[in-house]
Order: structure tokens, then sequence, then C-alpha cells
């Protein structure tokens, strides 16, 4: 199949999810073409069959926002018709499933038939999607889509809870490459951060609201007052400056380290002991299962999608939002039994090895080929 994959560039789960299937979908045979304003973050190497086009937006003093959406629908208009895609699947509803409709009603007037299949990754639907500005648009463009798709169960129920979808939601968890996140020997990285043989807590995001990394450093400073411990803050966002601040006001920046965004995030997880995710909201919780691949345990909110894949007392505990006594005890709890500790780690990769890439990806080739057909 020829396949038009339309997505976010960033860190972000969406683009992250999206970049992932499109290099699994080409390993496949599949031809993949990605459409989007730079290259996806993790589109960092060469594959025969993989294309990547770029979004030109043309700056004129008339606009003082240029339009970005009518540029992306010429974008995918130029390459549906160029390089005769079988079809487009755009992640993250807004702006994606609307430029793809309008894209559709231009090739339909040459001739070309062309559906699209919308994945609806969270807050395009619980936070975004529900501002008046943007409603109207997204419940039309997603009951427009030949298919829909979202990530996890709750993110299905809230979508039809937030807005008159009159359409079916297939659920399609996002996946992990257990090949890629899978625990290393690595005792030369360790040692560098925690050289005394502290327990190391790891936490990444994109620093925003409702990632609630205050409460991963105030978890932090229950377990650090218990036994000796490191934190590693992967990632960037609005929120680091506040954090930074908060780390120096509570006196812990020797044992806190800001690392930045990072691409080989596996070889951090393989050093970590615990996953620290304490959301307001998560329709899946991408780096939670990345990390459960890694043999790290996850202590996490049990907002949203979560509880899907952070089983509690299996591979990990989940606490009301908020509750940040409850989880650094359970993160005390945890670092302090090493049996306990194992047994979590063996449950955490049993149930990662469940959203194996292989067992997701011929899910979207079934849907793929459905409305194709």
């Amino acid at each position: 199949m020829r396949i038009g994959i339309v997505c976010y560039p960033t860190y972000g789960g969406s683009g992250v999810l999206a970049t992932e299937l499109g290099k699994a979908l080409a390993d496949k045979g599949h031809m993949v073409h990605f459409i989007t304003y730079q290259q996806p973050v993790r589109l960092n190497a060469f594959h025969a069959n993989i294309y990547y086009h770029e979004v030109q937006v043309p700056t004129y003093p008339l606009f003082d926002f240029p339009p970005y959406e009518s540029a992306l629908s010429s974008t995918m208009v130029d390459v549906i018709l160029n390089q005769q895609l079988d079809l487009l699947h755009v992640h993250y509803a807004i702006p994606h499933a609307s430029t793809a409709y309008m894209a559709q009603q231009i090739v339909a007037k040459q001739g070309k038939h062309i559906p699209f299949i919308t994945t609806l990754h969270g807050t395009d639907i619980t936070l975004v999607g529900k501002d008046k500005t943007y409603a109207p648009v997204v419940t039309f463009s997603i009951n427009e889509s030949n298919a829909i798709t979202a990530v996890s169960n709750n993110l299905r129920e809230e979508t039809f809870k937030s807005f008159p979808i009159d359409k079916e939601i297939e659920v399609i968890y996002n996946f992990v490459d257990t090949a890629r996140f899978k625990r290393r020997d690595m005792p030369h990285f360790r040692d560098a951060i925690a050289p005394k043989g502290e327990k190391i807590l790891l936490h990444v995001s994109n620093f925003r609201k409702v990632k609630r990394v205050p409460d991963v450093v105030k978890i932090f400073k229950q377990v650090r007052e218990k036994m000796p411990a490191k934190l590693l803050l992967v990632g960037d966002g609005p929120d680091r400056p506040m954090i930074e601040c908060m780390c120096r006001d509570m006196g812990l920046c020797d044992d806190i380290r800001f690392v930045g965004k990072q691409e080989q995030l596996e070889d951090v997880m393989s050093i970590a002991d615990l996953f620290l995710l304490p959301s307001d909201y998560e329709s899946f919780g991408l780096a939670a299962l990345e990390a459960m691949a890694s043999q790290v345990p996850v202590i996490s909110s049990n907002a949203g999608g979560l509880p899907e894949i952070n089983i509690n007392g299996q591979t990990g505990f989940t606490s009301a939002v908020g509750d940040v006594d409850r989880m650094a005890a359970h993160a005390i709890e945890v670092l302090q039994d090493e049996v306990l500790l194992e047994k979590l780690r063996k449950g955490a990769l049993e149930q990662a090895l469940r959203f194996h890439i292989d067992n997701i990806i011929p899910q979207y080739e079934r849907l793929y080929e459905k409305v194709i057909g």
C-alpha cells in the first residue's frame, strides 16, 4: 500500500506513535509518505520505503498567523496525486482531520478517491478539542473520517461523551518496540548518575501542567528522605524553569538532573529503577509503556487510560491524581523491597509484550485494507 501519514513531528506521544508506525509499515514493504512541517524527531535514519514531504508555509505581511492548514491541505493534494496514495492516516484531530477532509474533496474533483483515517491521541479530544473555538470543526471532521481509531478505551469513551460522533471508534492501542526498549546492562552510565549505588527514579514528559511535574519532585523528596536516590528529569517544556526553582528551594539540586530531550531514551530507561507519571490525564501513557518494556515498574496516577496499561500491584502502582503521599509510599515500598521490585520488573515486561509492535501493526493493516476496499 501507499500510505500518507500526517502528524506533528515533535516529541509528543502522537508524533512518536505516528513515526514508529510509519517505520514499521515500511519494514513490511509498504510505501510510507510523511507529510508535516519538519522531519519527525524519530525519523532519523534512511529507509528505502520512507519519503518525507515538508509543508512549506509562505509568509506574507497580510497574515499575522500564516495559514498552515491551507498549506498542509495543498501539500496533501500534491502528494496524493503525484505519489498515487491509497489512503491518508492522520494523527491528532486538530487540524489534521479537517485538512484531510479538504484534500479528499479537492482530489475527488479530479476523479481520485482517497479515504482517510483519523487516530485520536488524547488532548485533541480532552483539552483542545473541547474548546468552543474548535469543537464544531473537530466534530465534523471526525464524523467525515472513513475510519476513526483511539489509543485507549478511556479515550474512546471520552470522545463519545464530549462530541456527537455518529461513527464507531475502534480502539487500537499504542505499541512499543521491545527490540529497542529492553533493559541493557550499562554499569558505566549508571555509575555516572548514581556513583554510590543510589536508586534512580525517572520522569519523561513535555513539562506541561497536565503532567504534574511538581508532584514528581515532591514524591522524590519523600523517597530521598528514606534512602539515597537520584532523579532524572527527561524532556523540556513551559514548566521547566518553575521546576528548577522548586528543586533549588527544596535543596534537592545535587540529586536531580535535568537532561533535556533525549533521542536515545532506551539508554536512560535501562538504568532506572522506577518510573514516575502522576499526570492529571493520560489517554494512554506511551512513556510508561516504554519504561515497562525496559523492566522499570511504574508509579502513576489512575487517570485516563493509565490503568489499562499499569496494572496495580503487577506492573507498579496507581493512585488518585494529586495523592503524592500515597505515590511516595508506594515508591519507597518498592525500592526497599528487592523481591517486590523484581516481581514488578517481571510483570512490567510481561505487560509490555502484550503491546509489542508486531501485535498492533496488523490491526492497522486490516483497517487500511477495509477502508481501501
